[in-house]
C-alpha cells in the first residue's frame, strides 16, 4: 500500500546531485523525493551509480553539486551536507539508520549482541543496565534471534543472523529513515527469503522510510513502493514498482527486466 503523499511533505528531498571521479561521472543530476512510510528502491547493474547515490545521500560522500534536504522530527529542514560532523553523527545515531551489505561493517564484532543493540540507546542517554539488556533482548526476539544469545558476539552468528542483528541495532532507536545497501546480497536463498519477510514486516509496522539499493529486481518488487533505475550515474526511469517492472519504458529498464525473465 502506497503512503499518502498528500497529508505530509517529503521526509527527504534530493536535488540535482552530481559527483565526478576525475573524468568519470558517477552521478548526474540525481533528484527524487521520499515520503514517510515509503520504501524506494534504487536498481541498476554494477557501476550504475547506486552506491554513490546512497553514500552521498547518507552524507558519507560530498557531492560536487546538488543538495540533500532532510525534514527532522521537529519539522525543521536540514541540508545534510551543510551540517557539521557532530550534527551528522547525531542524526545517524537517532533519526537515521544504515544497513550495510556486509554485516561486519555495521556491527562491533568484538562485543556481545546485546551491546551492539544497546550502544545506540546509550548514545541517546540510556544508562540503566537492566533496561538496556531487556530492550536488547526484545529486539533480538523481534528480528528472530533467540534472546538467550544476548551475550554471544556476532562472530558466533551465521551470516543471516548477523544481518538481522545489524537490523536490530539500527531500528532499536526507532529511526525515521533507513538506508539499506544490498541487505540480502550474498545470503542463501532460504535465508534471504526469511530476511525479506522480516524487512517487509518491520518497515510496515514501524512506518519506516527506506532508501534501498539492490541489484535484485525481485527484492525491489517485494519491498519497494517505488523504484528508480540507474544507468551510467543517471536516473533513467522512475515509477511505481509493479508498473515499472510490468511495463518498462526505457530501453535499459526493458533490458534489466528481460534478463530476469529469461529462462
Amino acid at each position: 500500500m502506497m503512503p499518502d503523499r498528500f497529508d505530509t511533505p517529503p521526509l527527504l528531498r534530493v536535488q540535482g546531485l552530481h559527483k565526478c571521479y576525475g573524468a568519470r561521472v558517477a552521478l548526474h543530476d540525481a533528484s527524487f523525493d521520499l515520503w514517510p512510510g515509503e520504501v524506494l528502491a534504487v536498481v541498476g547493474e554494477s557501476g550504475s551509480g547506486k552506491s554513490t547515490l546512497l553514500n552521498t545521500v547518507a552524507g558519507r560522500l560530498a557531492p560536487d553539486a546538488g543538495c540533500v534536504l532532510y525534514r527532522s522530527a521537529d519539522g525543521a529542514v536540514h541540508d545534510v551536507h551543510a551540517m557539521n560532523l557532530a550534527q551528522q553523527r547525531a542524526l545517524a545515531r537517532t533519526e537515521w539508520g544504515f544497513v550495510h551489505q556486509n554485516p561486519a561493517d555495521g556491527l562491533r564484532m568484538d562485543v556481545s549482541a546485546g551491546a551492539n543493540v544497546g550502544e545506540r540507546l546509550m548514545g541517546l542517554g540510556w544508562r540503566h543496565y537492566g533496561q538496556l539488556r531487556a530492550t536488547a533482548q526484545t529486539w533480538l526476539r523481534r528480528v528472530e534471534i533467540d534472546p538467550a544469545r544476548v551475550d554471544d558476539p556476532p562472530r558466533q552468528f551465521s551470516g543471516g543472523m548477523r544481518q538481522r542483528l545489524q537490523i536490530a541495532r539500527n531500528l532499536v532507536t526507532h529511526p525515521r529513515l533507513v538506508l539499506m545497501d544490498e541487505p540480502t546480497s550474498g545470503l542463501d536463498v532460504s535465508v534471504q527469503a526469511r530476511l525479506l519477510d522480516l524487512l517487509r514486516r518491520l518497515t510496515r509496522e514501524l512506518r519506516l522510510a527506506v532508501l534501498l539499493v539492490t541489484h535484485d529486481l525481485a527484492v525491489a518488487r517485494l519491498l519497494a513502493h517505488r523504484m528508480l533505475v540507474m544507468q551510467h550515474g543517471r536516473i533513467v526511469e522512475a515509477g511505481l514498482t509493479d508498473q515499472l517492472l510490468d511495463d518498462p519504458q526505457h530501453p535499459y529498464t526493458q533490458l534489466l527486466v528481460s534478463s530476469v525473465l529469461q529462462p
